[in-house]
């Protein structure tokens, strides 16, 4: 069972990235996935997450809504986050995590994540810079 975050990188301001996290040995589609991220010197910060397939609602921290967007692809067991309008405040490590064998139902609402994620990849560098 492994969970993978990848597509960080160095961008300018204003454009775009995708992260992906991707699944093995499990199908991430019964599951609630969330992106996380941990700036130097500061707390690690939910951004989004999404619940389990079947359901598919989502939420967005304010620090991100209307510019990101996360998404799953069953058929690569995978969910992505769609990063546009990147600002320098955007630089972090991110994380996917996932409620694989979780300890209760998910809930996810617009304006709630409140998911049992137990189980996390490893994270990916964005750092957004002119």
């Amino acid at each position: 069972v492994q969970l993978q975050a990848s597509g960080g990188g160095l961008v300018q301001p204003g454009e775009s990235l995708i992260l992906s996290c991707a699944a093995s040995g499990f199908t991430l589609d019964y599951n609630a996935v969330g992106w996380f991220r941990q700036a130097p010197g500061k707390e690690r910060e939910g951004i989004s997450c999404i619940n389990r397939a079947r359901s598919g609602t989502k939420y967005y921290a304010d620090s991100v809504k209307g510019r990101f967007t996360i998404s799953r692809d069953s058929a690569k067991n995978t969910v992505y986050l769609q990063m546009d309008s990147l600002k320098p405040e955007d630089t972090a490590v991110y994380y996917c995590a996932t409620d694989f064998e979780g300890g209760y139902v998910p809930a996810v609402t617009s304006t709630e994540c409140d998911v049992d994620f137990n189980y996390w990849g490893q994270g990916t560098q964005v750092t957004v810079s002119s």
